[in-house]
């Protein structure tokens, strides 16, 4: 017999957070979060997406054996402001069992008809900036530090009992040519297209220097992905928060902007060294060794990974995006930096996906949301 714990209490969400360290423990492709992180972010008090979301969570248990989870989520912006009825859910975890994974769902159908919503989608976060998608090809990679891994039984889960496709995103391994391998005519372009639109790459010192302009680069974002169908506004407390909690820790280094001639923004991209296989090794926790792990990822690597990136419509046709490209290849060879693996880009942004078209890349990885009416 299955049943269904709500999990309340703050022991009870370290439970909920800690299950798919049982679930995944001779998996050698989970990266698994750091689980104060994974607490923090579900709690009110610290993470200001509550201002506008709800959140429920729930462990699924044969006998006194954890079997699953998932978390039922209502974003109100998303329904009330943008008209969506919808009924998200996100951190879904199950063994393989059909009926663990159908009465998971049930839960999230039962609360989203409560609310008089009409479908459910997932696997999602609170919002458009956590994760997002149930892996659907390339589970022998680890999984980035902002995406879900999952087993492939997943997905026949979901379509066997009625759900479809909604969102799809894709994710590619990309190389990073040697300086002496370069094309000339790639720097070449990037310093014509400056000049003619009297762009000025911007270049960061410090942490400090990078806060002044957080809020252009994620107004550049609500506008970069608007048009998309999945798209929820970025709100200022949301901007306001991630500010204070992530600028800090992401080196100077691996910020690049470009301003036109007046100071504008136009474009934008953010990398990060890959903490993937640091992850691993802290296993959860910062202490005794976690940061250790984490700090020499940080400032030894071969590999990083694209986290944001955000280009002003008004020059993404204008060839823009070599400029910004530009400064990362020299930044990539400066720290030698091979490979870099993009984080999910929906299916259908070709213009993003148009950024990779001069290096060597692969189509490595696709994830995708369910819905089904409720």
């Amino acid at each position: 017999m299955i049943t269904l714990k709500e999990m309340k209490t703050s022991a009870e969400l370290k439970q909920f957070v800690k299950y798919p360290f049982l679930l995944y423990k001779n998996e050698p492709h989970w990266v698994p979060p750091i689980i104060a992180d994974e607490l923090d972010s579900m709690d009110p008090a610290k993470n200001p997406v509550f201002k506008n979301a709800e959140a429920r969570y729930f462990i699924a248990y044969k006998g006194n054996d954890p079997v699953g989870r998932i978390c039922a989520i209502i974003n109100h912006i998303e329904v009330k402001e943008q008209g969506k009825p919808k009924m998200r859910f996100g951190w879904f975890d199950a063994i393989d069992d059909i009926e663990v994974t159908k009465k998971l769902l049930d839960k999230v159908r039962e609360i989203g008809k409560a609310h008089d919503l009409e479908f459910m989608e997932g696997p999602v976060g609170f919002s458009n900036m956590e994760k997002a998608g149930l892996l659907v090809e390339g589970f022998d990679y680890l999984n980035t530090m902002i995406t879900w891994y999952n087993y492939s039984y997943y997905k026949d889960h979901f379509e066997q009992l009625g759900f479809e496709k909604a969102a799809e995103w894709v994710e590619f391994k990309i190389k990073i040519d040697p300086p002496d391998k370069q094309n000339p005519k790639v720097k070449k372009f990037a310093d014509i297209i400056a000049k003619r639109y009297e762009l000025t790459p911007l270049q960061f010192k410090t942490s400090n220097d990078i806060k002044p302009y957080v809020d252009e680069m994620f107004g550049l974002l609500n506008k970069t992905y608007d048009k998309l169908s999945t798209f929820v506004p970025i709100q200022q407390y949301q901007i306001d928060h991630y500010k204070e909690k992530y600028i800090k820790y992401i080196h100077p280094d691996f910020i690049k902007c470009v301003q036109d001639k007046e100071g504008k923004l136009v474009a934008f991209a953010i990398t990060m060294p890959s903490f993937s296989k640091a992850l691993k090794k802290a296993n959860g926790k910062l202490f005794p060794t976690g940061f250790y792990h984490l700090l020499k990822a940080k400032n030894k690597t071969n590999t990083a990974a694209f986290y944001l990136i955000g280009i002003d419509p008004d020059y993404q046709n204008k060839g823009v995006t070599a400029v910004i490209f530009q400064m990362m290849q020299d930044l990539f060879n400066k720290r030698g930096i091979t490979d870099v693996e993009t984080n999910p880009e929906l299916e259908e942004n070709k213009a993003i996906q148009q950024l990779w078209k001069n290096y060597e890349h692969e189509l490595h990885k696709r994830r995708r949301t369910y819905r089904k009416d409720l």
